[in-house]
């Protein structure tokens, strides 16, 4: 039959998906720094015959064929999923692919470089061309009104800038708006830095790893500049973070966001592996994953209340504080440069500012040499803040070396998504955040499984939100989630 053809193809495929992976993860975590530039090479040539075998005739020719047979569900979604990637894929120039690969790679290492050496020029020659390269994929990729489209369906698929911006500038007007009322409210006191060892730090983010019952016979982790999550292949899903010895929020909750994207992949059924449906149903979506578990669980009272023993047996200087007092101190609201860094109410402004340069930048409306002067300007616009330095500012993201541009909105719909299951969670589990606070998180992981997890790349993030939640993605769950934590948080 066809379709078992069609499956064999994947699973090729997938090899040399795994190959690439497993040389980007070393890229980013154990490569000596001068093997930088024939890494790229071998990597771009490995991920362009993966690109070369899916956009093939043969492919096409076997899409048809399966198409006309007595497929189950399973297969009907394969096919589904796998016709649309192949359309859209086949319009893109193999070789145009492969230099693409190949300037990635060096850009995310001159990134590296620049961020370390904190000199924008570094990376400025690199970025050119990735924009360049990443402008013409755009091109062949086709959209109807806005370049931008067709790489913000990339990453969520369906989804317009126009629509994107009808979600924003409500969200964005709420969320100045109610940053200037925390203004009056009673601000937490921050108790988060100081001088936390390095392996301390690892021993705490191990600790909540496991509590989230992430899998590590099927996976591990490793320390990269920028954390990351990767799926080098079934029942092997890395992730990796960053400790900065004053400050005990980054490593953690980086660690615990990127167990949130690791769960949704060893959540992923088996038989969906290698296939177009073995993946997550958007960016967003994954996002989603992440942030309910960095922010919705690892920020909450309940979470705090159980692991607050945990943190004072690795950390026994937090004794004088309360589970209360923690609570409040990682929720604590700042206007402040580092994305990742950012609390829940100031995050989704770093989004928009990405996202409009972004915009600008792919529309032909702006140029490469000016990003750090229009990065601090809308810092100043958005966060009333100005970055001491591009380190801090233009250059503190690798998604533009990577050539992710459409990926930053993700983050933002994620969070918004994620309000939304948690709304839906604590209706089905009425006694969750009582099991939360006594350390039994599994509740929430099974939830997650049988509504998200399991359900692979079948549903587009507009159709899974409805069959999980009964409606469209609503932004008004997110608003009230903010407005409802962080007034206890403030006493407002």
């Amino acid at each position: 039959m066809s379709i078992e053809k069609l499956k064999d193809r994947y699973l090729l495929i997938s090899k040399y998906n795994t190959a690439a992976a497993l040389l980007q993860w070393d890229f980013e975590t154990h490569m000596p720094k001068k093997a930088a530039d024939k890494r790229a090479d071998v990597i771009g040539e490995i991920s362009t015959k993966a690109f070369e075998l899916s956009v093939s005739d043969e492919i096409g020719e076997l899409i048809k064929e399966a198409e006309k047979e007595n497929l189950n569900e399973i297969e009907k979604a394969i096919i589904k999923v796998g016709k649309k990637e192949y359309e859209k894929f086949k319009k893109i120039p193999p070789e145009l692919f492969k230099e693409f690969n190949i300037e990635t790679a060096k850009a995310q290492s001159s990134w590296e470089e620049a961020k370390n050496k904190n000199d924008f020029n570094i990376f400025k020659p690199h970025l050119e061309k990735v924009v360049e390269l990443t402008k013409k994929m755009a091109d062949y990729l086709s959209y109807k009104e806005n370049r931008y489209d067709a790489l913000l369906d990339l990453y969520e698929p369906g989804l317009t800038t126009a629509e994107l911006k009808k979600i924003i500038n409500p969200l964005k007007k709420f969320l100045v708006d109610y940053l200037k009322k925390l203004d009056n409210g009673k601000k937490p006191i921050s108790i988060m830095k100081g001088y936390f060892p390095v392996e301390k730090q690892k021993e705490l983010s191990l600790k909540a790893l496991k509590l989230m019952k992430y899998d590590f016979d099927a996976g591990r982790m490793d320390i990269s500049m920028h954390p990351f999550t990767t799926t080098i292949g079934f029942n092997d899903v890395r992730i990796t973070t960053r400790y900065n010895e004053n400050d005990l929020n980054d490593s953690l909750y980086s660690t615990i966001h990127e167990g949130g994207h690791a769960l949704y992949e060893q959540g992923i059924p088996e038989e969906f592996y290698g296939l177009p449906i073995g993946d997550g149903a958007s960016m967003a979506i994954h996002e989603s994953q992440s942030r309910f578990w960095e922010n919705i669980i690892g920020r909450s009272l309940e979470f705090w209340k159980y692991f607050y023993n945990d943190l004072i047996e690795i950390f026994p200087e937090f004794k004088e504080y309360t589970p209360e007092d923690i609570f409040k101190a990682v929720n604590l609201v700042e206007r402040s440069f580092i994305r990742t860094e950012a609390d829940e109410v100031t995050y989704n402004l770093h989004i928009m500012l990405r996202f409009e340069i972004e915009e600008a930048l792919i529309n032909d409306n702006i140029e490469v040499k000016d990003l750090p002067e229009i990065w601090n300007k809308k810092m100043k616009e958005y966060l009333g803040i100005i970055p001491e330095n591009d380190s801090e500012g233009v250059l503190q993201d690798v998604h533009w070396a990577h050539g992710s541009f459409g990926y930053f909105p993700s983050y933002m719909l994620g969070n918004l998504y994620s309000a939304q299951f948690y709304y839906k969670m604590k209706k089905d589990i009425p006694d969750l955040n009582t099991k939360i606070s006594h350390g039994n998180l599994h509740p929430a992981l099974i939830w997650l499984r049988e509504n998200i997890h399991s359900k692979g790349k079948i549903y587009e993030p507009v159709e899974l939100v409805k069959i999980v939640t009964g409606e469209s993605l609503n932004p008004e769950y997110f608003i009230n989630y903010i407005e409802n934590k962080y007034n206890m948080v403030y006493e407002l």
